[in-house]
């Protein structure tokens, strides 16, 4: 199951971003940079960035989650993002005997699709762990125990399946996040990615409700972007990501 969990983000990170676009419009200096920032200025500072499309400072703030219960596929998908740092469970590191693996929803509502399913991932556990084995015996002759095993589980590795489950921490600055949210919550993007990015949009307007006030894919406030592919379903999606922001 998706688990995401916010550990960090930059100390009040809609005033910082306030504080860098009036560096941009005016002659505040360091010293008083912050003055007269408050709640209402800040509001009105992010609003005008917005207007303006003007997004580079909101890369002076960043967002650090942790993730579980996503698939190696999504990961394959989610590293595209490439404005963001991310550390990920290794399977050089960390065996997988007794894998646990993420089922996509239509195949958990086919009952004949899921039997085949799990049976093909136990299949490919249980030559994971004969690999491991085989592997590890070879190695153990010519180097310490802890070596061999890591040396097996290495090449081992190579036979599980995209659906292996994996861990990670991320973090990106807020300018990426919106770029994620574009591309990601778009009823077009994969449905284990688009749930991901959800969950982050969500936590993420918990604590910057303003910059991120309009956020979600790009047909909420534009035209989507994908022509004669679009889902056609812009009303539904402008109601789920700005509700009573729509009409502003």
């Amino acid at each position: 199951m998706l688990k995401v969990m916010m550990i960090s983000h930059s100390p009040n990170p809609e005033k910082v971003v306030a504080a860098a676009a009036k560096m941009c419009y005016s002659n505040s200096g360091a010293e008083n940079i912050l003055d007269k920032l408050d709640d209402e200025k800040t509001a009105k500072f992010l609003e005008h960035l917005t207007q303006m499309g003007h997004e580079s400072p909101l890369e002076h703030i960043s967002f650090t989650f942790a993730v579980e219960g996503v698939s190696r596929a999504l990961l394959a998908q989610l590293t595209r993002h490439r404005l963001a740092s991310y550390s990920v469970k290794s399977q050089r590191y960390v065996e997988e005997a007794g894998y646990t693996y993420i089922t996509p929803p239509e195949i958990l509502a086919n009952p004949d699709a899921k039997a085949l399913y799990d049976q093909t991932m136990a299949d490919i556990g249980k030559a994971y762990e004969e690999l491991t084995k085989v592997l590890f015996e070879k190695h153990k002759a010519t180097m310490d125990e802890k070596a061999a095993k890591k040396k097996a589980i290495e090449d081992a590795r190579f036979v599980l399946p995209n659906a292996c489950e994996t861990k990670l921490i991320m973090t990106f600055n807020a300018r990426s996040l919106l770029n994620l949210f574009k591309m990601r919550c778009c009823n077009r993007a994969q449905w284990e990615i688009q749930a991901l990015a959800d969950e982050i949009l969500r936590q993420v307007k918990e604590v910057a409700p303003v910059i991120f006030r309009y956020a979600g894919p790009e047909c909420v406030r534009g035209v989507c972007p994908e022509g004669s592919m679009s889902c056609g379903k812009r009303s539904e999606m402008r109601e789920k990501y700005l509700g009573n922001n729509k009409g502003e």
